[in-house]
């Protein structure tokens, strides 16, 4: 397997699960190139590069393989391109119209701009394509933020599933809950699954929320958590100080900012509901899974520790299903960013599992 846009190796771990030997990871970051590195026997030799100077020879020479032997490819290009704030309103229309959707006034809501705002980044799905394709690839695995179908970015994700077909691939596309695949966090992300002997099976969910026969229970923060809220793994940035510090810590577990309102039956309220976003002030319950883990947080941005602290970035690794053990690189902020891009290691096996599938039939 080859592993482009590589992060924190998400999808390596993932694969390395799923039975394959990951040859080669491309990452263009040089801190996530040291993340890779120190996690020896995950990630293969790790390559620091713009995938769109390389070519699928010069991929398959550094994996050591010939022209005809077994190739899985796998990445997820940067998503900040096809996220929700890459084509979010601006001028502050949004939350006016939800100040005034909270007290009653009628208001048309504001249309997110029609114009797809320029990022080079997002020609990488291209790149991406172009290294399947050059490197004889037997299959693929491409992941995304489920907003890459929004209508202005669904061309990119068409574009590059057309192309697929064309030249010979059977593709499926997936749209997969995290939690569902045992990982202790509600995070969804689109895939596509390719490979050319036969069409990918896409893998049934194996986990649930709630009771369904032939499912396990959801993991839960507190089982994710436990055995980290220990002063071992302390980060002086955990602490919460400052404007709303004290707010938080009156938000009950499983709660946010609405625990402040007068919908919520405060009798002091400081908040309107519906005027911030839900995660703000957001704290995690122990007998629920996480929030999705966000990779530039703001500074009262959930999901906080139920105990009124943010969370460890150890925390956040085991939320997100990287082994207990693997080292992350750079400062907090670092760790955070590359945590928050990261593909879940239980949800990318499954993927990968169902790709190697079909490519072994």
């Amino acid at each position: 397997m080859i592993d482009l846009f590589a992060g924190a190796g998400g999808l390596s771990i993932g694969a390395h699960h799923a039975g394959c030997e990951v040859r080669v990871s491309v990452e263009q970051d040089t801190i996530a190139c040291r993340t890779l590195r120190a996690n020896e026997g995950l990630h293969g030799a790790v390559i620091e590069a713009d995938v769109s100077t390389l070519t699928g020879l010069a991929l398959r020479n550094a994996a050591r393989l010939g022209p005809t032997d077994p190739l899985i490819v796998v990445g997820g290009a940067p998503c900040q391109p096809f996220s929700k704030a890459a084509y979010w309103v601006e001028d502050g229309d949004e939350a006016r119209y939800r100040q005034a959707r909270a007290a009653g006034i009628a208001m048309e809501r504001p249309l997110a701009p029609t114009a797809v705002r320029p990022d080079a980044r997002r020609t990488l799905v291209e790149e991406f394509w172009r290294l399947i394709f050059e490197s004889n690839a037997d299959g693929f695995v491409f992941e995304n933020v489920p907003s890459i179908k929004h209508p202005r970015n669904k061309p990119v994700l068409e574009g590059f599933r057309t192309s697929a077909e064309a030249a010979g691939y059977q593709v499926v596309e997936v749209t997969a809950n995290a939690v569902e695949y045992g990982v202790a966090q509600a995070r969804q992300r689109v895939f596509l699954l390719g490979a050319k002997r036969c069409n990918p099976i896409a893998p049934k969910p194996t986990h649930a929320l709630k009771f369904e026969a032939g499912r396990k229970s959801a993991i839960t923060a507190g089982e994710a958590l436990e055995g980290f809220d220990h002063p071992r793994f302390f980060e002086p940035e955990e602490l919460v100080i400052g404007r709303w510090a004290e707010h938080l810590r009156t938000v009950p577990p499983g709660g946010n900012y609405k625990a402040h309102t007068a919908w919520a039956g405060h009798p002091s309220p400081t908040f309107v509901t519906e005027t911030r976003f839900w995660n703000f002030l957001l704290k995690l319950a122990p007998d629920r899974p996480s929030w999705t883990i966000a990779a530039s947080p703001g500074p009262w941005t959930g999901p906080f520790h139920w105990s009124d602290r943010r969370l460890r970035t150890v925390e956040m690794a085991a939320l997100q299903g990287f082994p207990n053990n693997y080292s992350l690189a750079g400062s907090r902020r670092d760790r955070v960013r590359q945590l928050g891009n990261a593909v879940p290691p239980p949800l990318a096996c499954r993927m990968v599992e169902a790709v190697l599938a079909a490519v072994d039939r």
